[in-house]
Order: structure tokens, then sequence, then C-alpha cells
């Protein structure tokens, strides 16, 4: 089982990653939103910003989201990781149910390219 430390260091890895990105994807990430991502199995959630290509975690705090994020995300801490590494595919993921996705359509459309 994934730590809480591990699931930010994957966040910030992700964030690095949007960053350095090129093209449609960078175009993807340089919107400002807020963001979450509850970690279901640890019931800890990251809260912050999507910004300029990155993500900035501003708060990790235990339980569910306290507020409603513009971009929400909820997976297990070991799903995070995979993710972020590269061995788990995002939209089967998505379509599995294994990640949970919520924001509105404009975002959704936006977030498709990063996929």
């Amino acid at each position: 089982m994934a730590t809480i430390e591990e699931c930010r260091a994957a966040l910030d890895k992700l964030s690095d990653s949007l960053h350095s990105a090129g093209g449609e994807v960078r175009a993807a990430a340089a919107a400002d939103r807020s963001v979450s991502c509850h970690v279901t199995d640890l019931d800890v959630t990251f809260a912050g910003r999507l910004t300029d290509g990155r993500i900035e975690v501003r708060d990790a705090s235990p339980g569910p989201p306290r507020e409603k994020a513009q971009i929400r995300l909820a997976m297990t801490g070991d799903d995070l990781l995979a993710l972020v590494g590269g061995e788990l595919h995002f939209a089967r993921a998505w379509g599995s149910g294994r990640v949970r996705l919520e924001a509105g359509v404009r975002d959704l459309f936006r977030l498709r390219r990063l996929l």
C-alpha cells in the first residue's frame, strides 16, 4: 500500500511531467483550475491548483475534499503511483472505475488531450 509521502511525490512527478510536456498536452495543462485528488485507501485529499502547466499541491487533509474543486480525482494510492509511473493507462482505469474524474464539460474536453 502506498504511503502519503509516496502519493505526494507522485503528484510532484506528475506536475513536473506536465510542465515539461509540449504541444497539446502543455496547452491542456495551462488552464488555471482548482484540483483535488482524494486517495481513497489512505482517506487523504491533496488539494491545490493546476496553473501554468503545473499542479501546485497546497494542502493535504484527512478525509474527502473539504471544498469542491473544479477538477476532482479519486483513486487508491497504488493506482496513483501506477498512473504516474506509466504502468496504468488512465482511460482504461477511468473506464473501469478504478479512477474517478469529475469536472465540468469544458474541462473534460481539455483534459481529454492529456489522455
